[in-house]
C-alpha cells in the first residue's frame, strides 16, 4: 500500500528492520509507565522489540519528514473460524501526542485490515483509564462490547477494567 498524506504532514508506511531502534525509542516509555499497555514495565529491548515485530504481526511506522513518530501493528485475532477479526496495537511518541498521529494510524489500519479481508476488528484490552484511546476508537467506531472488571492493576490507580472493543469493516 503506498504512503498516504495525512493533514498532519505524516506518512505511514510498512516498518522495516533499520526501525528498530525508532519503534523501541517510542515503545520505552510506554511500556515503562506501566499504565496503556498490558506489557511488563521491565520488558526488555530485545523481548519488547520481539514482540512487537512478532511474524504475525504487519508493522507500520507514522513519519513526518524522516522521524518516526508512531508505529502499530495489524494482525489477525484469532485462528480458524475467528480468522476474519483483526487486532491492531498502536504506539505514539509522547512528543507528538495530540497531533492526530494515533488517528491517522487507526484510518491507516482499517483500511489495510480491509484490504487484507478482514470483516472486524477488535481490541481485546483497552485499559479504561486511558480515555484518550478509548475517545478515539469510539470516535472510529469502534463501541465497546465487553468490560473485564478489574482486569489491570494499574501503577497508580490500582486495578481498573479493561475494554474490549470492536466494529465492523
Amino acid at each position: 500500500m503506498a504512503s498516504q498524506a495525512w493533514p498532519v504532514s505524516v506518512q505511514i508506511r510498512l516498518a522495516t528492520p533499520g526501525d528498530a531502534d525508532a519503534v523501541w525509542h517510542i515503545m520505552e516509555p510506554i511500556v515503562r509507565g506501566g499504565d496503556t499497555y498490558a506489557i511488563a514495565p521491565t520488558v526488555e529491548r530485545r523481548e519488547g522489540l520481539d514482540y512487537w515485530f512478532s511474524p504475525s504481526h504487519e508493522v507500520y511506522v507514522a513519519t513526518e519528514g524522516k522521524v518516526i513518530v508512531g508505529t502499530y501493528y495489524l494482525r489477525a485475532n484469532g485462528q480458524g473460524g475467528a480468522a476474519h477479526v483483526s487486532n491492531c496495537g498502536y504506539m505514539t511518541d509522547g512528543r507528538w501526542s495530540g497531533r492526530g498521529i494515533a488517528g491517522a494510524m487507526c484510518v491507516h489500519s482499517l483500511e489495510r485490515a480491509r484490504h487484507r479481508g478482514f470483516k472486524a476488528m477488535q481490541f481485546n484490552f483497552v485499559v479504561s483509564t486511558n480515555t484518550r484511546a478509548v475517545h478515539l476508537w469510539e470516535k472510529h467506531g469502534f463501541r465497546v462490547v465487553g468490560r473485564l472488571s478489574g482486569a489491570f492493576l494499574h501503577p497508580s490507580q490500582g486495578y481498573v477494567d479493561a475494554l474490549v472493543m470492536y466494529r465492523s469493516l
